[in-house]
Formats: structure tokens, sequence, C-alpha cells
């Protein structure tokens, strides 16, 4: 019988979305351990400090088993190399996703070919949503708990408040 393959799902998750959970769940399906990277993100200017972005992964994915929730830096190969992980999953919400996703899919294996990467595309109810849009109306004080969790909505509003 095949070992159960374990997956990277890498993002900053600033903040992590009902799209991104739409996908992670699934995953969390498909794979026998879902290990969800969150990037320290030393390229881009934050809203949540890595340890909230950590803390509010973990408080969505508590009840499942099977996920995992890890911080990372430097080269996402790397980790899921280091972690024994034998896919990468990415979600794609559009073309211009799929372009950008495609040149890293293919950086990625040629950096790593033991590692495959597994596009996804959300729930069409989560297709529109990015956590930029969100933490962007969120800041202009717009009404943004469609798309984020409960327990990330009340962070989200303490942080903009």
């Amino acid at each position: 019988m095949p070992q159960p393959v374990i997956a990277v799902f890498p993002g900053t998750f600033d903040p992590i979305t009902l799209g991104h959970q739409d996908l992670i769940r699934r995953s969390s399906r498909m794979f026998g351990t879902v290990i969800v990277a969150v990037a320290v993100a030393h390229h881009k200017k934050t809203m949540f400090s890595l340890e909230e972005r950590l803390e509010m992964v973990r408080e969505v994915f508590q009840p499942l088993d099977n996920v995992q929730v890890e911080s990372f830096t430097g080269l996402v190969r790397d980790f899921a190399v280091a972690h024994g992980a034998r896919a990468m999953v990415r979600g794609v919400r559009s073309v211009t996703d799929f372009d950008y996703e495609a040149q890293l899919a293919g950086m990625n294996k040629a950096l790593a070919p033991e590692v495959e990467t597994i596009f996804l595309t959300p729930d069409s109810r989560f297709q529109f949503i990015s956590s930029t849009l969100v933490r962007e109306i969120a800041t202009l004080k717009g009404d943004v708990a469609q798309f984020v969790a409960p327990v990330v909505h009340t962070r989200l509003m303490a942080k903009v408040s």
C-alpha cells in the first residue's frame, strides 16, 4: 500500500480567506497530510504579523487532524523537500493567476523534480476573493464578513479600528 502523500499549500494568508479555506479543505481530502506553509513574507508589508497569521490559520483548521500549519522563509521548494512533500497545491482564480502560477510551477519543477504542483480552482462562490481586496475593503470600513471566517473577521476588524 502506498504511503499517504504530503502536500504543501504555501501562501502569505494576510489574512486567510474563505477561498483559501475552500482549497485547503479540499486538499485535505486528497492528501494524507496538508502542511499550510505560512510565508514570513519578507518582501511584502503584511497587515498581520507572522504569529498572528499562524494563529488565525491554526484556529480555522484546528478541527482537521491532517492539516498542519508551519511558517517558512526562503524557497518554498526547500520547505517542501525538507518536509517530504510530494505535492504543492496552488490556487488559481483566473487566467492571470494561471500565467503566474505556471511560471512558478515550472521553476519549482526544475528545482525540485520530485514535487508535483497541483492547481485547484476555488468554488465559484469564492472565485473573486483575494486577501488584498479583503484588506483594502476592511481598511475603508467596508463589510468583509462574507469573505473570511468569523475568527478572522474579528481580528481584522480589531486591526483596522
